[in-house]
């Protein structure tokens, strides 16, 4: 029996966690000098100068690792994760070299879809956390799934 979630599967208030994900200077340099070239994200003695006090993860990078993160999940939707888009994100707290992150995902709303009755609409809450138990970035999403056939 496959482990992949259809949305008969899938109930308001179930949660789900991922693996965890530590951030490297090197990986925040990287990321930031191809998507978010700003010095708090690409120089560590320029980013001492700035509000933050050091080196940060651009906010981009840290949702292109939830997005890793969510898809290393015990959710495994069947079909994939088909994003049909995000009602807000927020960055609470920055990230740093060296901190880890776990995503946790709460299931906010399931609608089935009335113009593809195969299909159905989730709205999930994703947060994750650092070490601390730190919110560093929440987001509501909503996915495109599948009925079982």
């Amino acid at each position: 029996m496959s482990n992949e979630r259809y949305l008969e599967d899938l109930h308001v208030g179930d949660r789900f966690h991922s693996a965890s994900y530590t951030f490297t200077e090197a990986g925040i340099i990287e990321f930031a000098r191809q998507f978010d070239p700003q010095p708090f994200h690409t120089d560590p003695e320029a980013a001492k100068r700035t509000i933050f006090g050091g080196l940060i993860a651009s906010g981009w990078y840290t949702a292109a690792i939830a997005m890793r993160l969510r898809l290393q999940s015990d959710a495994r939707i069947a079909g994939g994760m088909i994003g049909m888009g995000v009602e807000e994100v927020r960055w609470p707290r920055p990230v740093r070299a060296g901190d880890t992150i776990q995503l946790e995902a709460e299931i906010l709303e399931i609608r089935p879809s009335h113009s593809h009755p195969d299909h159905g609409i989730v709205r999930v809450r994703e947060t994750a956390r650092n070490q601390a138990g730190e919110a560093v970035l929440s987001m509501v999403t909503s996915l495109w799934v599948p009925r079982r056939p």
